[in-house]
């Protein structure tokens, strides 16, 4: 398997989930909870997400064949999709977003399933992306591998969530714009590949 493959995916799933960004959010949405009952949503979330992007990494393309889209124009749409979350990311519009949803009056205690699993960790960027990985993937193994790295970084997402109060202190505000901004870059650069390889399918770009 190509290690510049799994080094590609890995850093697309790390960069659209964002378990920095998210560990703030995290934060904000289970204000008030004992740690027992963080634990719980920050398990049941990546649980439900990993179930959620495990069957679209499966079953994404085929479905894609139903509705009549090829690989080749998902992967553009996918890659204007991802430059649109990296413009929001590096100007902070995807943070605020994300704390608008952390409403202090909300009804409902239990967060995990949305906003967190859906659509903060399993929204239509990391939906996008690994359809695209998977379809880009060398065989059952690379097809593995990208399931693999997935589940690494959901396992990364887990940490941080479970250590979201360290990483807000140890980061300050400051740091995790920092960090975001960075992040925002190196997605940018990776959705305009996305879009190259898809006009390489329809036989432009060389």
């Amino acid at each position: 398997m190509d290690s510049a493959f799994l080094i590609t995916a890995f850093v697309t799933m790390f960069v659209i989930i964002d378990p920095i960004g998210l560990a703030p959010v995290f934060i904000t949405l289970t204000q008030g909870t004992d740690a027992a009952h963080r634990r719980a949503v920050a398990i049941r979330a990546t649980l439900i997400a990993a179930i959620i992007l495990t069957l679209f990494a499966f079953a994404g393309e085929q479905v894609l064949g139903v509705i009549g889209i090829t690989m080749p124009a998902f992967r553009i749409a996918g890659g204007i999709l991802l430059f649109l979350t990296a413009l929001d990311m590096l100007f902070e519009r995807r943070t605020k977003r994300r704390e608008d949803k952390a409403d202090p009056d909300e009804e409902h205690p239990d967060p995990s399933v949305f906003p967190i699993a859906i659509p903060l960790i399993a929204g239509p960027g990391s939906i996008a992306s690994i359809i695209l990985l998977a379809g880009r993937a060398d065989g059952m193994l690379g097809f593995f591998s990208v399931l693999g790295v997935t589940f690494a970084v959901l396992g990364l997402l887990l940490l941080m969530f479970l250590m979201a109060g360290m990483v807000e202190r140890a980061l300050g505000r400051t740091g995790i714009t920092v960090v975001s901004r960075l992040l925002g870059m190196l997605l940018a650069a990776l959705s305009v590949q996305f879009v190259l390889d898809g006009l390489r399918g329809f036989g432009l770009g060389g």
